[in-house]
């Protein structure tokens, strides 16, 4: 059975840093690329970030340069590394199988808040 936990969200101040984890069981992450999706309020589900299985990583535009991915295949475990916060990062974020989730398995998510 697929299962995505997700934590260290809270409430930040516009410029702070969060450090969000994920820890995964029923997939291995050595052999998948695994995303960090957001949710804002009344919004999609949204892929920010991506790390491939040889630990490149992609971003979207409007994190780059702020959001770090990174994970431990030996713990089967990735985290989102974010600076800089803006307002407009408050969201849900999760975690999951990337670019192509495993929709029947989202997690509770992890809820930020950025305060201006």
């Amino acid at each position: 059975q697929l299962r995505f936990v997700e934590s260290g969200g809270g409430l930040a101040q516009a410029g702070g840093s969060l450090r969000l984890s994920c820890v995964a069981s029923g997939i291995t992450f050595a052999i998948n690329d695994i995303g960090w999706y957001r949710q804002a309020p009344g919004m999609g589900r949204a892929l920010v970030a991506r790390i491939n299985q040889d630990y490149s990583a992609e971003y979207v535009d409007d994190v780059k340069g702020r959001f770090t991915i990174s994970k431990d295949n030996a713990r089967n475990m990735a985290y989102l590394q974010m600076n800089s916060l803006k307002p407009e990062d408050t969201a849900i974020y999760y975690c999951n199988s990337a670019p192509s989730p495993y929709d029947d398995w989202w997690g509770q998510g992890t809820q930020v808040t950025v305060s201006s």
